[in-house]
């Protein structure tokens, strides 16, 4: 008898084949002795739609919202149904008495394989392969030790709720905004309030004004020190205070009052979780989360050379203790090698901020596995996050950063100056980063204060100084400032606001970005997101409980305890119903009107409507809104291979009345195209296709006869 194993891709279920001698290959799946390995592609089955309860629901009415059944039923994607009836036929073979769960070790991979057993009415018990890495070693360990697929059931019912509240507050509310304001609007429990946050930050822009200010230094001759007030601020607005204050302290001595001299640790960074791996890879290289998230699954799955990627811990657990030093010497290469080896020689130093198992849910932190890597078969942005994950993990391993500080309070002529230094006594673990550490971070506060100092005091290099201790003040600098507006979101600080407020999942908040932006509610313009005038009307429209993150964390904590044993599906999806029912309402109500931010000044050649302007990855096109027209336009230029016969740079193809035709920008001379939108054949071509053709036919045909052939011969 043989047991049938589930695997979330088709990649994935190659190694498991590979590892466990199932060499045999067929359609949809690979078998061997004991195992039949097959796979899902993403979801095989998911939520049925509106139309699978009732026909009627085909056509979007808002007099038929909210759709809210009373119990959820599942339904066959057409577009993998091939796979699903190759699974079904497995799981229903007489010689098949097991079967093996081995998708993501996840929320949404337990989803897809339990939809399937359902709808595949498998009945037995299960087992389930729970493994942080795709090595050849964490494969076989993971089916010596198989777990009972009862233990997730916990965690399935958490994906069950959060599957369905999506349906039914995302599938009602946008039916009823499109329905109601009869334009393509969408919303949903993550991506509204994470708009929202967007727009809130918007409108602090918008309403900033902007202040000149100064900064008033005294030039010590071995020291600098800053102006402030006795509150703290160093600007000063007023350029009168400035002249004061350069007059009073022309000439004067200045007394040294007070200084501290502290040691201080900074103990390294924790390990990476995949939300903090985007946001790194977005300040340092410009990724975008899902581009992250792609990159970082070929490192797991292709590579093998990192562990399990969509985790929300920062940790290790103790029973990998084992194992450090073995990763370590497989990322002792190239560049890696000075910094992993030494580590090698000793015992490792492990603590609380390394191995907590305590803070670990479903998966430990993202480090490398015990494949030894080739740096030569990695891509250039394989190489660059790969990069990111060695030096945190090999950071784990080093001391603190020490290094002493000074602060000095100076006063002169009744003010208070203010004057700091660091010292650097043992870099630690900084030295694993060289000069690719940034002391800085951006701000990435949704609350940052606008009215902050942009020119922060800086450290410097201070003398041997003594309380008490008297300077003359060799002159005055004043700096000049301007107060700044809140910065725009880049995706690292909207990661950052986003997994503060519990919105989504490590695993689905790069999806949401880029769903807002194929939504058109947010554009990038260059590592920055900007909310279009569709996502600024779209907030205006929608129930201002969605707008705000509230809501949605709350919702995230009781799956959460859904998926702990600590809270029960049925009261959760009430009240996502009666949350439906009272935004559906509140839409149906409203009064707001939308207008189109995106409408072109061309008109649709069909029916005459003004079309929308729209971007997509290939470039902006044109679409007419009509429900009964279909038209649609690139608005990029379309050259030709055609060249001017005149200046001889490439034509543009255009439409016209007649058809398709080709244009010279530059000199305006214009050439009619062929019915089947070929290029017109000229006379040079002509010549050449009739001397091809005399060598083939024979001298009795006409010169008409061969060229008519050879313009056929041609357009074929």
């Amino acid at each position: 008898m043989k047991q049938v194993v589930l695997a979330e891709k088709p990649s994935v279920a190659r190694e498991i084949a590979r590892v466990m001698g199932s060499h045999q290959k067929h359609k949809g799946y690979m078998e061997g002795p004991q195992y039949i390995v097959t796979w899902a592609l993403g979801h095989l089955v998911g939520l049925a739609e509106p139309e699978d309860y009732d026909t009627r629901y085909q056509k979007w009415n808002l007099e038929d919202l909210p759709i809210l059944p009373e119990k959820m039923t599942l339904k066959v994607l057409r577009e993998s149904s091939h796979q699903y009836k190759i699974v079904q036929h497995l799981l229903k073979r007489n010689d098949v008495q097991g079967l093996i769960v081995a998708t993501d070790a996840a929320r949404e991979g337990e989803l897809l394989a339990r939809w399937i057993i359902q709808m595949a009415k498998w009945k037995k018990p299960f087992q389930r392969l729970w493994i942080s890495s795709q090595t050849d070693k964490a494969i076989r360990e993971g089916f010596n030790k198989l777990r009972p697929g009862k233990e997730f059931d916990r965690l399935y019912e958490s994906a069950r709720c959060r599957a369905e509240a999506d349906w039914m507050v995302g599938l009602n509310i946008t039916r009823a905004l499109t329905c109601k304001f009869d334009a393509q609007l969408s919303a949903g429990r993550v991506q509204t309030p994470s708009l929202g946050m967007m727009m809130k930050r918007e409108n602090e822009i918008k309403d900033f004004r902007s202040q000149d200010y100064h900064t008033l230094h005294i030039d010590l001759g071995d020291l600098q020190a800053e102006w402030r007030h006795r509150q703290g601020d160093g600007r000063i607005f007023e350029s009168q205070q400035v002249q004061q204050l350069e007059q009073a302290l022309a000439g004067k001595q200045a007394k040294i009052v007070s200084v501290k001299k502290n040691e201080r640790q900074e103990p390294h960074p924790l390990a990476y979780d995949l939300t903090e791996l985007q946001r790194d890879a977005n300040k340092k290289y410009g990724f975008s989360a899902k581009h992250t998230s792609n990159v970082l699954q070929k490192l797991y799955e292709q590579h093998k050379i990192v562990t399990y990627p969509r985790t929300d811990s920062r940790y290790l657990s103790s029973d990998m203790t084992d194992t450090f030093k073995e990763r370590l010497s497989s990322v002792a290469v190239g560049p890696y090698a000075p910094l992993a080896r030494p580590l090698l020689r000793n015992a490792l130093k492990i603590d609380k901020r390394i191995v907590d198992d305590s803070k670990i849910s479903d998966h430990h932190a993202i480090i490398p596995t015990e494949e030894i890597v080739s740096l030569n078969a990695l891509t250039s942005d394989e190489r660059k996050l790969y990069d990111l994950i060695a030096r945190r993990f090999i950071s784990l391993f080093y001391p603190p950063a020490t290094y002493d500080t000074v602060q000095v309070i100076i006063e002169a002529a009744g003010e208070q100056f203010h004057a700091k230094g660091v010292t650097i006594k043992d870099s630690g673990w900084r030295a694993v980063y060289g000069e690719q550490w940034g002391e800085e971070d951006e701000d990435e506060d949704a609350n940052q204060d606008s009215q902050r100092s942009s020119d922060r005091q800086s450290t410097q290099k201070l003398p041997e100084l003594q309380q008490g201790e008297s300077k003359m003040i060799a002159r005055c600098v004043v700096k000049a400032g301007r107060t700044m507006p809140p910065k725009r979101y880049t995706e690292a600080a909207l990661l950052s606001q986003m997994e503060k407020h519990s919105l989504g999942t490590p695993a689905t908040r790069a999806d949401i970005i880029e769903k807002l932006v194929s939504s058109d509610t947010i554009e990038r313009k260059g590592n920055h997101l900007y909310p279009t005038g569709k996502g600024a009307q779209l907030i205006e429209l929608v129930s201002p409980e969605l707008r705000t993150p509230e809501l949605t964390a709350r919702w995230e904590q009781q799956l959460e305890k859904i998926a702990r044993g600590q809270g029960q599906p049925e009261p959760f999806l009430q009240e996502i119903r009666q949350m439906a029912q009272s935004m559906v309402d509140g839409v149906k109500k409203s009064d707001v009107n939308y207008k189109p931010h995106n409408v072109s000044s061309s008109h649709c050649p069909e029916c005459g409507t003004r079309m929308l302007e729209k971007k997509s990855k290939r470039g902006t096109f044109l679409i007419c809104p009509s429900e009964d027209c279909s038209y649609r336009r690139s608005t990029e230029k379309q050259l030709s291979n055609r060249r001017c016969p005149q200046c001889h740079k490439k034509m543009e193809i255009k439409d016209g009345k007649a058809g398709k035709y080709v244009q010279c920008l530059g000199c305006g001379i214009t050439e009619t195209l062929n019915k089947d939108g070929g290029r017109p054949v000229n006379k040079r071509e002509q010549q050449k296709l009739v001397k091809k053709f005399e060598q083939k036919e024979s001298f009795g045909s006409s010169l008409g006869d061969l060229l008519k052939a050879a313009l056929e011969d041609k357009k074929e």
